[in-house]
């Protein structure tokens, strides 16, 4: 298997879970509160930083962000991977950057949210791993 092929099915992994989370962010109440009285006061209490907005409304823009940031990153290593690979392949920038994006990911998946998207950047932070190992065996 290619190098790129690897590298390309962690950046659609990530890409995924972006847009599934995207979706959840703004349909469905898959990431609303168990607790109807505490989506209420969301919508209705404002930060200490600025009346001009509530809890609700930055909750929103918070997942929207980091859902972004997934779509972004996995479209992006996607193009590299498939279309780019020699630019990807040799910048040393490109690859770490990646690596540290998915790792840092990973971090605050495991500190802050649950078992199933921490599964699915582990698996792509793996195979974003040996897309590395497997170019650098290939080049030597």
């Amino acid at each position: 298997m290619k190098s790129s092929a690897f590298t390309a099915a962690s950046a659609g992994i990530i890409l995924i879970l972006g847009l599934v989370h995207l979706l959840y962010t703004f349909h469905g109440p898959n990431l609303h509160p168990r607790d109807p009285n505490l989506t209420v006061t969301m919508m209705t209490v404002s930060l200490v930083i600025t009346r001009e907005t509530t809890i609700w409304r930055v909750w929103l823009g918070l997942n929207a962000s980091l859902s972004l940031g997934l779509i972004l990153f996995g479209a992006l290593y996607g193009y590299l991977a498939t279309l780019q690979s020699a630019v990807l392949f040799r910048s040393t920038f490109l690859l770490a950057l990646g690596l540290t994006f998915l790792l840092s990911y990973a971090v605050v998946t495991r500190l802050y949210f649950f078992s199933a998207p921490l599964r699915g950047i582990a698996v792509a932070a793996v195979l974003y791993i040996s897309g590395i190992v497997v170019n650098r065996a290939y080049a030597s």
